[in-house]
């Protein structure tokens, strides 16, 4: 059995990778934030890529020979990627959508399990596996294997079957960023919502991901090209570990460890009574003239009304509200709603009435925002005023 190991430069950057992977994770995992829901999943979403790339890291240095009890165990991790990007997006847009999370994680369960055959294997196996990939002129070890570590043959469809899973994901994670960015009455390419914009960015660099992939599997026999994959995921964690460096309110934000951008705002011509003018016009429009209740309410026709273009307007309610335009109207609609459910009629009006009135053209998405601002449904909220 050959247990050469070897380092050289790239396997180092991957490593330094690894290690800042870790700790992004752990801290998205566990740092309390405005949406937990949305950074707890882009936090597994950072361990999974980065499982992913310390065995790859191990199978290129030589030292998965030090440990064969793991080959090939992150190959369920893989299949979780494309849904916790997906639910990471979800979350991100709508931290209180009721839809079930585990639903998307079942074909990485069934694999997982399927996996026993592969982790119960003598070491023999497991090093002929790591030579078959990444070493094909060496020897092989001669086993008599008692039970087969694919007695389905499923392995040979793995790859496929992750790619197109990805893609599958990240077409339905763009779905919802352009549906998301139509009822503002904008573009996804065009769109002053920071938040929007991130997790726009988030996609693009996961897409390169998969092109990567699907380029790396075509291209190269068994494993050798995924150091490529590595090195691009390796250089987005060192990314995001100098943008939290930066960037004290990073996990106040829906912020994304693939997002390249630059902060936005950076070179804005706004002084600081321009700012102010503009946030009284802001709160004229929403307190005096009631904009919120307008259902088809967006950034850009605010700005309009205003007269100020709409990347000054996203700057003013992002700067001095620390809330996203979103945010900013679901908070005067939900206030209004209070109001309604705590006046004389409030027994005369039904839930779906009071969301259609207030701006909601859902009565689902005004139960989601109404107990994310207050605790309680709306039915709940009522309750409690008439006791």
């Amino acid at each position: 059995m050959n247990t050469t190991t070897h380092i050289d430069a790239i396997s180092v950057f991957i490593f330094i990778g690894i290690i800042q992977g870790l700790i992004l994770s752990y801290f998205f995992i566990t740092k309390p934030s405005s949406n937990i829901k949305a950074n707890k999943y882009q936090g597994f979403l950072i361990l999974g890529l980065t499982l992913s790339i310390l065995e790859q890291f191990l199978n290129q240095t030589g030292y998965i020979t030090k440990i064969l009890v793991i080959t090939n165990s992150t190959e369920a991790i893989n299949l979780t990627i494309g849904p916790l990007l997906y639910l990471y997006v979800r979350r991100s847009l709508d931290p209180l959508d009721s839809k079930k999370d585990w639903i998307h994680f079942i074909l990485a369960i069934l694999y997982l399990c399927y996996l026993t055959f592969d982790l119960i294997q003598p070491n023999e196996v497991k090093y002929n596996s790591y030579i078959y990939s990444f070493h094909p002129d060496w020897p092989r070890n001669i086993v008599h294997m008692k039970i087969s570590n694919d007695p389905l043959g499923l392995k040979k469809y793995l790859n496929a079957a992750t790619g197109v899973q990805l893609i599958f994901y990240t077409t339905m994670t763009m779905r919802l960023l352009v549906r998301k960015s139509c009822q503002a009455g904008e573009s996804l390419f065009n769109t002053d919502d920071k938040v929007i914009q991130t997790l726009r960015n988030t996609v693009i660099h996961l897409s390169v991901v998969i092109l990567i992939f699907i380029i790396v599997k075509l291209s190269f026999k068994g494993d050798l090209g995924d150091y490529y994959l590595d090195s691009y995921v390796s250089l987005f964690i060192l990314i995001t570990t100098f943008r939290i460096m930066n960037n004290s309110t990073y996990f106040d934000n829906s912020s994304s460890f693939m997002d390249l951008s630059i902060s936005k705002y950076r070179k804005s011509s706004l002084t600081e009574s321009g700012k102010t003018k503009i946030l009284n016009n802001i709160t004229f429009e929403l307190e005096t003239n009631k904009y919120f209740l307008d259902n088809l309410a967006s950034l850009s026709e605010l700005a309009k009304k205003i007269a100020e273009s709409p990347h000054h307007v996203s700057q003013v309610i992002n700067e001095k509200l620390n809330v996203s335009f979103f945010e900013l109207i679901a908070s005067y609609r939900v206030e209004e709603a209070k109001r309604i459910l705590s006046g004389d009629n409030r027994n005369k009006i039904t839930v779906e009435e009071i969301s259609e009135m207030v701006g909601y053209n859902s009565k689902t998405a005004f139960n989601n925002a109404f107990k994310k601002l207050t605790g309680k449904t709306p039915s709940e909220f009522r309750k409690t005023i008439s006791s």
